[in-house]
């Protein structure tokens, strides 16, 4: 069950925790992009996308950005705080992956 005032790591250095990588705790880029090109509404292929570009300038409306998180919190058994919920945190593939990885560095802490 998820607990969602628990704290979040003060300082993430992005990497898995150990025992983390491979398993649950790894963020599969494969299934990020998955749930981007189902939910996102982009107008051109999340495939074709470089990590750090920009999802609004690419065509994700703020409507979609909340289909992306609710999909990605399913897909990752992971709930988005409300510290989290800024524009930030969805901007990129890089900025959610990274959002990702705290969520789940939090859980194996």
């Amino acid at each position: 069950m998820h607990q969602p005032n628990r704290q979040l790591p003060a300082a993430w250095d992005g990497r898995q925790p150990a025992g983390a990588r491979g398993g649950a705790g790894s963020v599969d880029n494969a299934q990020l992009r998955a749930v981007l090109a189902e939910c996102a509404g982009l107008a051109v292929d999340v495939g074709q996308l470089d990590d750090r570009a920009d999802l609004y300038r690419a065509g994700m409306s703020s409507h979609a950005t909340v289909s992306v998180m609710l999909a990605l919190e399913d897909t990752f058994d992971i709930e988005f705080p409300t510290e989290m919920l800024n524009r930030a945190t969805f901007e990129s593939v890089e900025a959610i992956r990274e959002a990702i990885g705290v969520l789940l560095a939090a859980r194996y802490s």
